[in-house]
């Protein structure tokens, strides 16, 4: 693609590699007149601005020169990296002279610019060349085989390689070794190639072919190798490029003809051996590959000759070319559009005319435009391989599953002068891990959960954890799998039975015991000799009073006498007589005692009342939920001690509700052993993670072991569904299936992934999972054909989803290995066919077949079932449809009308029905109940028998209220007919939903789901009510909501996004 543009009839140099910005020196070339015939000549600069769209170049300066130029380079020799323009221009002159000048005093625009000059040579110097391992060193070339070599640092004498060449000749062409600095290459028109070694002064071998045809115009060494080059004939009759290799230098070692007219000039690049650039008379600028001969790039839009072309030392892209047409083009091989070019052409054409009146029509002309509709964008394609500088050498990439993909693209040591071979690349698929720790505990955990030796993992847990609450955790967690876990749960608060009945029996201990001890027998020990000497009462006989005078002592007599218990336990209340009192409530009955209590724990005020309030009452929620936080232990304790097997779970959450919510970090922590009590996953994962940092593999492992351990627990002691999981836990298990996958433990991931769950990314990520072991997950079919696919009326008996109907093979998959990266894995099904890739035989004629007598073919499916079926009793009483002629079609899709493509079934064996013997032998062989013939419009025509549904129950009536209400406001807002259309048929949808309503058949967990739905709406909080319907969808069985979830979340999301 052509990027810039100079009107100039003119030799070119490009600035050194080491210059930036790039510049590009003009000289006027020798032997060339323009249309004005001036013969003035100047040195011209310009800067290569790539990103100025338009195709002018900027003109840094320019120098007036009294010489022509036949050659021009501009050389790297005393280069400084501070200076902005730097090196030497060196130009090869008409008469013999080489002139050295400073480009930096040029674009300074000092009068002095030429550093030296010398015309030693006899004729034009046609041929420069600077020496790239000592940029001091320049070779040129001249008429009569004159060759010098100037050394810059000393440009007053120059040296010769060796003796002239006879017959002496035109030098026309010379150049440098790219390999070694010693060895000098020079051709001349005749066809010969002379290569020189400046050590020897001699040269060391000649090239030429033996066709007298071969006029040279153009040498060029190897980039890579040091002994290759290459040659351009001129000529017209021989358009060719040969290689030569020196030590083969008998014949040429490949030969180029994509020329079809003679070849002026050639350019290699030092960037990419494989890319040689090349211009001749057939107006043609062509990119080949030099070692296959491949043409690579063309340039396009060329209509010119071109004298002229070199490669852009810094940006190896960009290359120029001068023409016969007075024009330098600047091109890129990497293509583009040319949109610029075709601009510019139409600006000058407008411009040429100006806003003069040129036709004399009292007005300016308009400006001109392309008419957009015909110009259709021109856009030039890059080269057909990718060059070398923007080829990668090497290459990574992960993989799923933890497999890194590496490629390297070796250089080649292949010896010069041989045929090239394909180069075979080689890409290594090797397995990283990363996290060896993580992967270490992951299998400790699976054997465990295989072996079931949970005790002994949590013990080893409990050794190697260096926390306290690290213990704790998994000490409670190994009581799970042991007996009598309560009274183990207890020791670990620190309450032992033992320890507490040894500190009553000490005497003395505490304040509390010495109210019970005389002497040195605790009271208990004294009841016990109480009850076991019970004559002692009556060796002691004493006559006592029986008072019924009128103070509290009488009365109570007086009340006891009369039997009236609750009169005399007012009484002893009355006189804080607690104990009499709760004595004589035991006497008077369970409910006297219960009133007593309550009157009692109202009066008395300690600090273990509400406790024993909570004992004698059995109210241990009250505890819960009122006690101090800092005695969550002894709230604990109480109830393992206490609490009914019904409502431990209950009142364990509860406690643990309380700790998470508190603002003490450490209390939040705290809340985790009270889950592992209850046994509640969910909130153990969503405890665990709000305390730790869950991003770490590491703490992510430890979160999954408690909770693999605890669900093992909670299967054992709980009647619970073991897939059951929440989404927090579902979420947590496929990041750590996800991570167990990137270490490269497919099947460990597979394990650990939910089974139950249809979150999107879990379905994906098993996919995924399952393929990379080279299965098909469960439920996918390997292949499906139209035959496998029959409408199943509902109630009837058929095949199971995604089977083939009748006797079938089993399924077989073939997995092909290719040699290479990676497996490439067809999947097959295999079925009653002749051959592996026949289409199955098409019969058409009636078949008979063994059918019981009393057999009747089902009444066609004609529309959708939207509601159950009636009783089987009122459809035994409906006609049966006629049956089909013979040589009928045994099947169609239902998508294809009769008569059109569509696979038969394989044949089918009829189970037993029992029917009414109306038919004896159906007259064709098709799938039961496929409409055939005309037995759509029969039936059709036949009476419908009205089928009365129930009322939905009064307490779910609001549930069908409010989702048509929702509807019926979006419906009312919504513009676009598609969403209209939506709403239509959600509402129509949503008849699954209210039929289950009033059959209630729904699970009590998605009825009260749907109504915390409805109060969502009524508070116009849809998003909430998305967020309920997600978690309905992950906690409930798919096939119970599956009809109707989806329509649900369609009509929240348009109300949502409605605002209605």
């Amino acid at each position: 693609m052509k990027l810039k543009e100079i009107d100039r009839t003119a030799m070119q140099a490009w600035s050194p590699a080491q210059q930036h910005p790039i510049y590009l020196a003009t000289g006027t070339s020798a032997q060339q007149l323009d249309a004005t015939f001036s013969t003035s000549a100047s040195l011209e600069i310009f800067e290569l601005d790539l990103s100025d769209p338009s195709l002018d170049m900027k003109s840094c300066a320019t120098f007036s020169s009294s010489h022509r130029y036949h050659k021009l380079i501009w050389g790297p020799h005393s280069m400084t990296s501070g200076e902005r323009v730097s090196g030497v221009l060196i130009a090869g002159g008409e008469n013999g002279n080489v002139i050295l000048y400073d480009p930096a005093k040029i674009i300074a625009g000092d009068a002095d610019v030429i550093i030296a000059q010398k015309d030693k040579h006899t004729g034009p110097v046609r041929a420069l060349d600077v020496n790239m391992f000592q940029t001091n060193l320049v070779a040129s070339g001249a008429n009569e085989s004159e060759i010098y070599i100037w050394d810059l640092n000393n440009f007053a004498t120059p040296m010769t390689p060796g003796v002239k060449t006879q017959p002496l000749e035109d030098i026309s062409c010379i150049a440098w070794n790219r390999q070694v600095q010693h060895i000098l290459a020079s051709a001349s028109p005749s066809g010969r190639a002379t290569v020189w070694d400046l050590r020897k002064n001699e040269p060391i071998i000649k090239v030429s072919d033996h066709n007298n045809r071969m006029h040279c115009s153009g040498l060029a060494w190897h980039p890579d190798v040091a002994t290759q080059m290459v040659l351009a004939s001129e000529d017209d009759r021989l358009p060719v490029i040969q290689m030569w290799d020196l030590r083969f230098a008998s014949s040429p070692l490949r030969v180029l003809e994509s020329h079809t007219r003679g070849i002026l000039a050639i350019a290699w690049s030092m960037a990419d051996s494989e890319l040689l650039l090349s211009c001749g008379k057939d107006a043609k600028i062509l990119c080949s590959n030099p070692n296959t001969g491949e043409v690579l790039y063309e340039m396009p839009m060329n209509t010119q000759w071109c004298f002229d072309i070199q490669w852009c030392p810094r940006n190896p892209a960009v290359l120029s070319a001068a023409s016969f047409d007075g024009r330098i083009s600047v091109y890129s091989i990497m293509g583009g559009s040319v949109d610029g070019l075709r601009q510019k052409q139409v600006d000058q054409l407008s411009s040429s005319f100006g806003n003069l009146d040129p036709f004399g029509t009292g007005q300016p002309l308009p400006p001109l435009q392309l008419p957009q509709q015909t110009a259709p964008q021109c856009v030039v394609l890059p080269l057909k391989k990718p060059p070398k500088w923007i080829r990668r050498p090497v290459g990574a990439s992960f993989s799923f599953g933890g497999k890194l993909v590496t490629f390297e693209n070796a250089k080649s040591q292949q010896q010069p002068g041989i045929e090239q071979q394909q180069q075979q690349h080689h890409v290594y698929v090797s397995q990283v891990v990363t996290e060896k720790e993580f992967l270490a505990r992951s299998n400790q955990l699976q054997e465990a959960v295989q072996s079931e030796g949970f005790v002994s993992y949590c013990q080893k847990k409990i050794n190697m954890a260096q926390a306290d609450f690290e213990k704790n955790v998994w000490a409670f967690l190994k009581v799970n799998f042991e007996e009598d876990s309560r009274v183990k749960y207890l020791e670990l608060l620190g309450y032992r039975k033992e320890d507490l009945r040894k500190k009553v029996n000490v005497p003395g201990s505490c304040a509390c015991i010495k109210r019970f001890t005389d002497g040195s027998f605790p009271f208990s020990q004294r009841v016990k000799d109480h009850k076991q000497k019970p004559e002692d009462l009556g060796s002691a006989k004493k006559t006592f009073n029986i008072s019924v005078s009128g103070d509290v002592d009488g009365l109570i007599t007086q009340a006891l006498l009369t039997g009236n218990f609750e009169s005399a336990v007012d009484l002893c209340l009355h006189d804080n007589r607690m104990a009499d009192a709760i004595i004589l409530a035991i006497a008077g009955g369970q409910e006297l005692l219960s009133r007593t209590q309550e009157k009692y724990f109202a009066k008395t005020q300690s600090k273990i009342t509400r406790l024993i309030t909570a004992v004698v009452t059995k109210n241990w929620k009250e505890i819960v939920q009122s006690c101090d936080l800092q005695n969550w232990r002894e709230a604990l304790a109480a109830v393992l001690t206490y609490a009914r097997p019904d409502e431990f779970a209950a009142l364990c959450d509860l406690l643990g509700n309380r700790l998470e919510s508190e603002g003490d970090s450490l209390l939040q922590t705290q809340a985790c052993l009270c889950y592992i009590c209850a046994g509640n996953v969910e909130k153990l994962v969503a405890c665990w993670t709000k305390a730790q940092d869950g991003n770490n593999p590491l703490s992510l492992q430890d979160l999954i072991e408690k909770v693999v351990i605890l669900r093992k627990a909670v299967q054992l002691t709980q009647a619970v569904d073991p897939n059951a999981v929440g989404a927090l836990l579902a979420e947590k298990m496929s990041q750590y299936a996800n991570l167990l996958a990137a270490q490269g433990s497919i099947a460990a991931a597979l394990t650990f992934l939910p089974a139950n769950t249809n979150q999107p990314n879990i379905v994906q990520l098993r996919d995924r999972l399952c393929r990379a072991q080279g299965e098909l997950p469960v439920g996918q079919e390997t292949f499906k054909a139209p035959h496998e696919r029959q409408p199943v009326p509902k109630g009837q008996a058929g095949p199971v989803a995604g089977q083939l109907q009748g006797p079938q093979a089993p399924a077989q998959q073939y997995y092909q290995q290719v040699n290479g990266l990676g497996k490439v894995r067809t999947a097959l099904l295999q079925g009653p066919q002749n051959g592996w890739n026949d289409p199955p035989a098409l019969n058409r004629a009636a078949k008979k077949k063994k059918v019981p007598d009393n057999f009747l073919p089902p009444v066609p499916i004609t529309s959708p079932i939207m509601n159950p079926l009636a009783d089987p009793q009122s459809q035994m009483q409906q006609p049966p449809a006629p049956a089909a002629p013979v040589g009928a079609p045994s099947f169609q899709p239902p998508h294809l009308p009769a008569g059109q493509g569509g696979y038969p079934p394989a044949p089918q064996t009829l189970g037993p029905c029992i029917v009414p013997p109306a038919v004896s032998k159906p007259s064709t062989e098709g799938a039961p109940g496929a409409p055939i013939g005309n037995a759509i419009q029969h039936v059709q025509a036949l009476p419908t028998e009205k089928i009365t549904k129930k009322p939905i129950p009064e307490e779910h009536l609001i549930l069908k209220t409010t989702f048509e209400a929702l509807i019926q406001r979006c419906l009312l807002s919504a513009s676009d007919p598609q969403t209209k259309r939506k709403l239509d048929d959600a509402n129509k949808r949503l008849e699954f939903l209210y039929d289950k309503l009033r059959e209630q058949t729904l699970s009590p967990t998605i009825v009260s789901g749907l109504h915390n739905m409805v109060k969502s709406i009524e508070t116009r909080d849809y998003q909430e009510g998305l967020n309920i319907h997600t978690h309905i969808v992950s906690t409930s069985n798919f096939s119970e909501t599956s009809a109707f979830m989806p329509v649900l979340k369609v009509v929240l999301t348009q109300a949502n996004k409605l605002g209605v």
